[in-house]
């Protein structure tokens, strides 16, 4: 395959999240065995929590407030929702000669320019996973797996969730800081203007060319 060209998919419905473990890890087998192109995919899951590799179950706050996931990617406890822009990054890492700190900057960079293009000033934190802005609220989160060599899981961005669903938890154990959307920020801007913007800066950061795909398979 082309290291060069790798394929866009977005799904117009919310996608359960199983089922898009299931399918992400479909994809990085074919990635890794030359029978697939890589993969960017975004999506929204119905609201759910999920529990990282590093969680501890003392920051699940609200157990009954939406379904619990434990997942293989890294990291602690989030929230997934309608309103929350999910980006799952299937690149070949190996091939690529990125190693994992490498690759998290670049996802962290493609974030943070995609903010700045919205007239968003975003900043990392020392010791916490994400993406920061104001007075330290978490704006954007990472959670990656790498299989082989290619990776997995990805980025979630929030546009405009519901915000109160995070206090069911305490998110990726960051107990003193909080959360907040581009919309809470106070700008208005459609999903799809989003969107546009994270391909564009996504094209750059990793030097690609992408192809929009009618199908995951």
């Amino acid at each position: 395959m082309n290291k060069n060209v790798i394929e866009f998919f977005n799904s117009s419905e919310l996608v359960d999240y199983k089922k898009s473990i299931e399918l992400m890890e479909k994809r990085v087998e074919g990635i890794n065995e030359d029978k697939a192109s890589e993969l960017l995919w975004f999506l929204e899951h119905p609201s759910i929590y999920t529990a990282g590799t590093s969680s501890n179950d003392k920051d699940l706050l609200n157990e009954n407030l939406f379904p619990v996931f434990r997942t293989n990617r890294g990291g602690q406890f989030t929230y997934h929702g309608p309103g929350q822009r999910v980006a799952y990054v299937m690149l070949n890492v190996r091939d690529r000669d990125y190693n994992v700190k490498s690759f998290i900057r670049l996802l962290e960079q493609w974030i943070m320019n995609s903010l700045m293009d919205i007239g968003i000033k975003s900043f990392l934190i020392k010791g916490k996973v994400g993406i920061w802005v104001n007075n330290e609220e978490k704006i954007a989160s990472l959670g990656l797996r790498i299989r082989k060599g290619i990776s997995f899981h990805g980025i979630s961005l929030n546009i405009n969730p519901n915000l109160e669903h995070f206090s069911g938890i305490i998110p990726c154990g960051n107990e003193n800081s909080g959360v907040t959307s581009i919309e809470k920020i106070g700008l208005n801007i459609k999903k799809k203007e989003i969107d546009k913007i994270l391909i564009s800066n996504f094209k750059k950061t990793f030097e690609v060319k992408i192809i929009p795909t009618q199908t995951l398979s």
